[in-house]
């Protein structure tokens, strides 16, 4: 009979341990459990956030590509560089040529007198071949002809006209600036000319040939 009630009384602590030991490890754990599972599924949703986002930059590129290629010209086109000196020679979205140029000097030339002054920079923004010529002929400004210390000629005076200055070729833009070539190549690459872009043999006789007349030159 004692041995039958220190049975009972065994199995009933055991029972009692078995029931502390549920509230006091099972259930809290089930209920991380169910604490989990929303950051689990909260997880699973970022990527989607992610995706949303990646499809709204490649939107937003390709509008702004779809601005950029109106703006490209499908013809020849020249950009100039004046900080670095350098030249790239493009036919629409394709480079064709790059290399060094030489740019203005940005300076200023005042006539002894005060009566004239030139700066001497490239100027900068849009232009346009307004006309292209082999062979050219320079015919000297007034300021060639200031900068030497010599009296200005009259126009049309033999005095004003020199040939192989502007090497084999030259291209107009306009108020007197051109692309052309040097015989000073050993300053190729600097900051020395009056306002004209100067251009190597080599590379001169290409942006020639494939530059039209109405072609734009990016200066800047």
């Amino acid at each position: 009979m004692i041995r039958s009630l220190l049975i009972y009384i065994a199995v009933l602590f055991v029972g009692i341990l078995f029931f502390i030991s549920m509230i006091l490890f099972v259930i809290p754990a089930l209920q991380e459990s169910t604490l989990v599972l929303p950051s689990l599924n909260k997880a699973q949703s970022a990527p989607e956030g992610v995706d949303s986002q990646k499809e709204k930059l490649e939107k937003e590129i390709g509008q702004l590509q779809t601005k950029l290629d109106k703006y490209t010209p499908s013809n020849a086109y020249v950009i100039i560089n004046t900080t670095d000196n350098h030249f790239y020679l493009y036919k629409g979205k394709n480079l064709i040529r790059e290399g060094i140029c030489s740019t203005g000097k940005n300076e200023r030339l005042v006539q002894s007198d005060g009566e004239k002054e030139f700066v001497f920079h490239t100027p900068l923004g849009v232009h346009r071949v307004q006309r292209k010529q082999p062979n050219p002929v320079w015919a000297k400004p007034d300021w060639a002809f200031i900068e030497d210390g010599l009296p200005i000629p009259p126009r049309g005076h033999p005095s004003r006209f020199e040939s192989g200055t502007l090497g084999a070729y030259k291209l107009e833009l306009g108020d007197g600036y051109m692309i052309h070539g040097t015989i000073y190549k050993r300053f190729m690459g600097l900051n020395v000319t009056h306002g004209c872009v100067r251009m190597g043999d080599e590379d001169l006789e290409i942006v020639y040939k494939t530059m039209e007349v109405g072609s734009k030159v990016y200066i800047y």
